[in-house]
């Protein structure tokens, strides 16, 4: 879809924060212009549609400027060795790329506003209701530790609920999304 740079200024949040900010500006978008479509945010940068990756967001960070660069499948998705993907087409909204992605930058204005006036707890009182329910059942790859998603701590990490109902906090990793044990039988 394309990057943006952000200049980091004197009293903004943590950085790394600026994944969910891309995340809630890209479900919105999804939301207002295929309101249809069930897309789920899925921590800490992918944005899912019936289970399978749609969308990606990356971040590079370079002295003060942090650059995110936000992929979305609109038409066509790379097949990918270890996760489904999808695309919006197939899921049928069929977008123009030059709409979307005006649509995808005042949305990201609205959250990069909101991630300086009001913090990283309110983008995560957003980014929640857009993410994949409570309990979703989930593993942090590097790990491998499986758990059960609790949501996110004030400052952004991942809550993982983990056998015994100990909840730890994961500030960075890749997440997947795992079957309810009942669907793997």
């Amino acid at each position: 879809m394309g990057s943006t740079v952000v200049q980091l200024t004197m009293g903004d949040p943590q950085a790394a924060t600026l994944a969910l900010v891309a995340g809630v500006a890209l479900a919105k978008t999804v939301a207002a212009l295929a309101p249809h479509i069930d897309a789920q945010l899925k921590w800490p940068n992918d944005l899912l549609v019936g289970g399978a990756k749609c969308a990606g967001i990356l971040m590079e960070r370079t002295g003060n400027s942090v650059v995110i660069g936000i992929g979305v499948n609109l038409v066509a998705a790379p097949e990918l060795p270890d996760r489904p993907t999808a695309t919006l087409a197939c899921q049928g909204a069929v977008l123009d790329r030059d709409h979307f992605a005006g649509a995808l930058g005042i949305a990201m204005i609205d959250a990069l506003w909101t991630w300086r006036q009001e913090g990283v707890a309110s983008i995560v009182r957003t980014w929640l209701p857009l993410a994949h329910p409570l309990g979703t059942p989930l593993r942090v790859s590097e790990q491998g530790i499986d758990g059960t998603f609790d949501g996110l701590a004030e400052d952004g990490a991942l809550r993982l609920r983990v056998a015994g109902g100990e909840t730890m906090l994961v500030h960075a990793g890749d997440v997947e999304l795992r079957r309810p044990v009942e669907e793997e039988r």
